[in-house]
């Protein structure tokens, strides 16, 4: 069975930040400990319904990524084993595999964004402007259609219970520097193209995926805190995909459909999740880890 972890509690460590999914706490000045924790938000909020086993899940594939595109871009693991960060009298098995430890980094302040095809928030802005975050894109084009070429289109970073906001290039280089905006674009379109050839070979389209990097003391550019999953992706597969609708996604997708037959004004707090929503969206998240990875929980 899946540990089940709403909140983590590590005596004796510093908490610095709890987000939306992951707890972070200090290990000395240079690394943090990240634990995966079972929460799930959808429109920005978090919801109150745990979903058991999705922070190991999410571990497990952000760490296969993360192996896989180090050629690609250096990441923030440092490989050190978790269980020996945590504190004694932890329970070690509740932790191990929804946890990482890594440097510490200073977050770029911008979500870094690829799309590979129109849907979600790239869909409606496209439809009142013909853009997406300034870029034009040929007229006529459908929901789910795929675009020319790969995308790179950022967003803001939002606080727990506020929607980021598409932004423009110009923005990005106003915010972080036209040097660094440029490599955080050319990483996070590189890393999608890898993984969007990778994921077809197994029967899935990788719709669109957000990226967080950091720099180091030096300016070196990493990718950060999770990568690829079905928090941070929509995949599609492939043999249920068609333009014009709304493909079936191995992601929280699932739970996003439910809540929009819902009349909630999409502010915390968050509505509770019926047990067949709770168990199908675990199941998603299993099964993309599964054809992703080739791994499975125990």
């Amino acid at each position: 069975m899946p540990t089940v972890l709403s909140q983590s509690n590590l005596p004796g460590l510093p908490l610095i930040h709890r987000g939306k999914v992951r707890d972070v706490y200090a290990l000395g000045d240079d690394e943090l400990l990240i634990v995966a924790t079972d929460r799930l938000s959808a429109f920005d909020v978090v919801l109150p319904d745990p979903i058991p086993g999705k922070g190991e899940m999410l571990t497990q594939i952000s760490n296969f990524w993360f192996d896989r595109t180090a050629d690609l871009m250096p990441n923030h693991l440092t490989g050190k084993p978790v269980a020996d960060a945590l504190p004694p009298g932890v329970d070690v098995a509740l932790y191990e595999k929804r946890s990482v430890v890594t440097k510490r980094l200073k977050p770029v302040p911008v979500e870094a964004i690829a799309r590979g095809y129109l849907i979600g928030s790239g869909w409606k802005d496209y439809q009142a402007s013909g853009e997406v975050c300034g870029i034009r894109l040929p007229a006529g084009l459908r929901q789910a259609e795929k675009l020319p070429e790969p995308i790179f289109t950022p967003s803001t970073k939002a606080a727990i219970g506020d929607h980021d906001e598409n932004i423009g290039f110009d923005q990005v280089v106003a915010t972080i520097g036209a040097d660094l905006a440029e490599r955080v674009r050319a990483a996070t379109l590189a890393i999608y193209r890898h993984a969007a050839n990778y994921a077809a070979g197994r029967g899935l389209l990788v719709a669109d995926t957000k990226l967080e990097f950091g720099t180091d003391a030096d300016g070196r550019l990493y990718v950060m805190d999770e990568m690829l999953t079905p928090d941070s992706s929509r995949f599609w597969p492939a043999d249920e995909y068609a333009v014009g609708t709304s493909p079936p996604s191995y992601d929280k997708q699932f739970v996003r459909d439910y809540l929009e037959t819902l009349d909630w004004n999409k502010k915390a707090p968050g509505p509770a999740l019926p047990r067949e929503v709770v168990e199908g969206t675990a199941a998603k998240y299993a099964e993309a880890l599964k054809r992703l990875a080739g791994l499975s929980l125990d």
